[in-house]
């Protein structure tokens, strides 16, 4: 199987190639950890003490690991940890975030390359977050009596519905999971309907919700706040961000805004793409419908305040053109809307924001955040917005009722408090699951699980 997987995976890389090369040549993507990704060239690891290799897609995965991590490392320091992630900005993330854990880009599936990883790092067990399967991978693993263990796994009804179509390739990935930590029931069942043992999968909540922060003064928000000054946004304004978003909602955003600016002065705009690689097209597209704006790039904490943009008086918009910052940026906002949540994506986390009490709108599409989406709905701590006209409506309403966007809110803070834990029950799980019955004090028993075969 491992052949024609190979096969698969390079007759694929050659039919893209010409799109690949375009991503190095002109995006300058993909450009770093080449040895790592092909070749499986991972650090070696030193030592003789017991190994998790804790693996996280992109930016989002790699900060849900830190509560994890941090009650792992209480609860059992003898084991060692590394991290390993898939994207470049991934990557830099893990390493300014986890300066003590070894962390390096994740081998493509190839079996040379995992093979030769697995003989770099010797694990006792691989930890993915939230989902990231493969078939060499786990295959590979398994052989070598590698457990596979899922938290803060979730798998939408779209995504399941695909597996099953290649039942006969993806089957054996989940039958062989050790363990799967899920963010809800309804995950768990759809983790078990692709074939995981169900006494292998346990429902932890969201580790997001222990790793969110709620005081708007911490060092970093309050860094922030000194860079938003330098932009003319300070306490008297009302700020209104923007977070995760795609193009299409950076321009809807920025519409609402210079709509709603006009009969309510004091408000203020802060744009944190997905995606900063497209700011230069963003900016272009601002200045084709007259929105004026500032980079955040352009600011230090000892910039000159201002509110001229382009020679004019006027309050701008800023763009925040950076990675890894908006989780705090929520900090310092009145309202705001998440993005990702009026194409396909599926949604960006709403829990931040809601974190910091802030109360947000966002699109009909949050596939990936049901539950989350489920909790704040029903308690009135949030709102769906369907278009930039309702959009519009959701920043005018907040501005003119500061009161009742405030108790929104403080409805969302409420939320998050009540889910807080999962981290906690995440650890017992992986450490039942790599047979470390040192640290098992006070754990839930719902979540105990059987060891891998």
């Amino acid at each position: 199987m491992s052949l024609i997987l190979n096969l698969i995976y390079l007759g694929a890389m050659v039919l893209f190639s010409p799109w690949l090369a375009w991503r190095v040549a002109c995006q300058k993507k993909n450009r770093q950890g080449f040895g790592q990704k092909f070749l499986g060239l991972v650090p070696q690891r030193c030592g003789d003490r017991r190994c998790l290799w804790f693996h996280a897609v992109s930016v989002g995965e790699v900060k849900l690991l830190g509560p994890v991590i941090e009650r792992l490392a209480q609860r059992s320091p003898d084991l060692e940890i590394v991290i390993s992630s898939t994207t470049q900005s991934g990557r830099a993330l893990a390493a300014e975030l986890y300066p003590d854990h070894l962390t390096f880009y994740s081998p493509l599936d190839f079996s040379w390359a995992i093979n030769r990883a697995f003989k770099r790092i010797r694990p006792v067990a691989i930890v993915l977050a939230e989902l990231e399967l493969w078939p060499n991978l786990i295959a590979l693993a398994s052989k070598r009596a590698i457990d596979v263990c899922v938290i803060n796994g979730r798998l939408s009804e779209k995504s399941a519905r695909g597996y099953r179509r290649f039942s006969f390739l993806v089957g054996p990935m989940f039958r062989k999971l050790a363990w799967v930590g899920a963010q809800s029931q309804h995950y768990a069942d759809r983790f078990v309907r692709n074939g995981c043992d169900r006494s292998r999968v346990s429902v932890t909540g969201s580790v997001k919700f222990d790793g969110v922060e709620t005081d708007r003064k911490n060092p970093t928000t309050r860094r922030l706040a000194t860079v938003a000054r330098q932009a003319g946004i300070n306490q008297k304004c009302f700020t209104f961000i923007a977070g995760s978003t795609q193009f299409e909602e950076d321009l809807m955003a920025a519409e609402a805004w210079q709509t709603a600016v006009k009969s309510n002065s004091r408000l203020r705009l802060i744009l944190v793409p997905r995606h900063p690689a497209r700011v230069g097209k963003l900016t272009e597209s601002l200045d084709t419908i007259g929105v004026p704006w500032q980079l955040r790039s352009s600011i230090t904490e000892t910039s000159q305040v201002t509110n001229v943009a382009r020679g004019n008086t006027a309050a701008k918009v800023l763009i925040v053109d950076g990675i890894g910052e908006l989780s705090h940026w929520w900090g310092i906002a009145d309202c705001g809307f998440v993005g990702g949540s009026m194409g396909t994506r599926g949604g960006q986390s709403m829990i931040e924001p809601a974190g910091f009490g802030v109360p947000v709108c966002f699109g009909p599409n949050t596939s990936n955040f049901t539950d989350t989406v489920d909790q704040l709905i029903d308690n009135e701590a949030a709102e769906v917005v369907h278009d930039g006209k309702q959009l519009l409506a959701f920043m005018q309403w907040a501005i003119q009722m500061p009161h009742l966007c405030a108790a929104m809110g403080q409805r969302a803070q409420k939320v998050v408090g009540r889910n807080e834990g999962a981290a906690d029950r995440t650890v017992t799980g992986i450490l039942r699951t790599v047979g470390n019955p040192n640290d098992l004090i006070g754990d839930d028993p719902s979540s105990r699980t059987h060891h891998a075969a």
